[in-house]
């Protein structure tokens, strides 16, 4: 059985690193971990065995072209802390011990609490602490709970549709627009009733982009994608038949999109949001959004949702259309990336727990999607740590996970961080050990925005992974 299993979670790992894509990139895949959703005891208990075989696998990661075991991108995984896998002494605590030690060299699984999920995700008649847990979809978009508490009546013709069950799988999401909440601020020019006004503005531009997203879908037959729409990804609908009907009432979910909001709010306050003069305006802000979404989604009856943006090479882009209107503004735009979603800034000195006790605050405003990290130096010989950091998020924060290093060098065989050095003004990747530069012989595996990225960055994500300070 062992064996079988082993083999199994091999071709699976294998077959989404050298399955590509049409633009060279392996297929987003993630890999959901959550015994608590077994049916019986039986299938826990399998269910336990194929997560340890998935775990040992990433641990030893794949090989590259010289043979050596380095860290592959994908599949993504979410491990679920919950209540037989989080204490000492629970049955399954051995499998947490596991994923610690595969985080401290790989940097997944990404960790959800099923305590903090419970409390957040209401579906149709559900109380707080006993909700949903459900995966994401890619590296942290959540879909709404589900508001018909049925599954809409199996609208979509699943074959596994359970009534008066919630669903989440099969469902989906139709896109994202994004808001770059530090121009808002830097247009109103400290100006607090002025952002107000040109926030409502801006954010009634993406409303509207957003729309044009939607009725893009609409109208869109099954046959477009058969995969997808007749045999069972998200729906079994009949030939010929319309989408439509699983793009409102909260079947699918519509993103609206933040990001920067560090920036926004020193803009406006001269304070960073950790401060308790920026912390206010900062929720405020998020508050404000989730009200918008509300509204929208009152008066059409589509889901909308605020979602804190992952911004992978956005972020330079973002950052230099602000140094291009407002020019360079200490502390705000005098770097090539702006601040990813709520976080705390990536310069900014704090603590591994501080830093997950105040982001939680923000996550929790942030339901269709966003996602927490604290970066840590080589935990490898100090898993006892590693655990503490998962204790304290099953206890405080729904979703987040540790960012640690794990590179290759190709030339001389350096198994370390590879470091960032500024020549002539632009950033390259340099082996400590050896000198080299040749990006094509050094394999580097980072946590670019939520998922782990192989392939190297623009100037402005470079200079942000360069920036991080450690938290732990």
């Amino acid at each position: 059985l062992h064996d079988e299993i082993a083999r199994g979670v091999q071709t699976i790992q294998y077959q989404v690193v050298t399955l590509m894509t049409t633009n060279g990139q392996a297929p987003f895949i993630t890999v959901f971990m959550y015994l608590n959703e077994a049916q019986n005891a039986q299938e826990k208990h399998d269910l336990a065995l194929c997560i340890e075989e998935m775990l040992k696998q990433r641990y030893q990661g794949v090989k590259n072209e010289a043979g050596v075991w380095i860290t592959p991108a994908f599949p993504k995984l979410i491990y679920v802390l919950e209540d037989d896998n989080i204490h000492e002494d629970d049955e399954y605590f051995y499998l947490t011990k596991l994923a610690a030690k595969c985080t401290a060299k790989r940097m997944v699984p990404d960790y959800i609490s099923e305590k903090k999920m419970k409390e957040y995700k209401l579906s149709k008649g559900e109380t707080e602490g006993n909700g949903d847990v459900f995966t994401c979809m890619g590296c942290r978009s959540f879909l709404t709970p589900d508001r018909s508490g049925n599954g809409w009546n199996n609208i979509a013709n699943a074959k596994n549709w359970e009534p008066n069950k919630p669903k989440y799988y099969g469902r989906f999401n139709q896109g994202v627009v994004t808001i770059n909440l530090p121009d808002v601020a830097l247009s109103a020019d400290r100006d607090v009733d002025k952002f107000w006004k040109l926030f409502d503005e801006r954010l009634e531009l993406c409303h509207k982009a957003l729309r044009c997203r939607h009725d893009r879908l609409c109208g869109t037959l099954s046959d477009a994608a058969p995969i997808l729409w007749q045999y069972g990804a998200l729906a079994r609908l009949d030939k010929g038949e319309k989408i439509d009907k699983l793009l409102y009432g909260g079947y699918s979910t519509i993103s609206l999109g933040y990001a920067g909001l560090y920036e926004c709010v020193k803009a406006l306050t001269g304070h960073s949001h950790t401060d308790p003069e920026g912390e206010t305006i900062g929720l405020q802000i998020m508050q404000h959004m989730n009200d918008k979404c509300a509204e929208w989604k009152a008066a059409e009856n589509i889901d909308y949702s605020l979602y804190g943006t992952p911004l992978e090479s956005t972020t330079y882009k973002f950052a230099k259309c602000l140094q291009k209107r407002f020019g360079v503004i200490p502390g705000i735009t005098d770097h090539g990336y702006i601040t990813n979603s709520y976080h705390v800034n990536v310069r900014e000195k704090i603590d591994a727990f501080s830093k997950l006790a105040f982001e939680s605050k923000f996550q929790r405003l942030s339901p269709g999607g966003a996602i927490s990290y604290v970066e840590v130096p080589n935990m490898q010989d100090n898993l006892e740590a590693v655990v503490k950091v998962m204790q304290f998020i099953y206890d405080n924060i729904m979703y987040a996970e540790l960012n640690t290093k794990s590179d290759y060098c190709q030339v001389c065989g350096y198994d370390g961080e590879i470091r960032i050095v500024e020549d002539d003004g632009k950033l390259v990747w340099e082996c400590p050990n050896c000198g080299n530069r040749d990006q094509s012989k050094m394999n580097v595996a980072r946590r670019t925005c939520g998922y782990i990225g192989t392939q190297f960055w623009n100037q402005g994500r470079t200079q942000e992974i360069r920036d991080r300070v450690l938290h732990l």
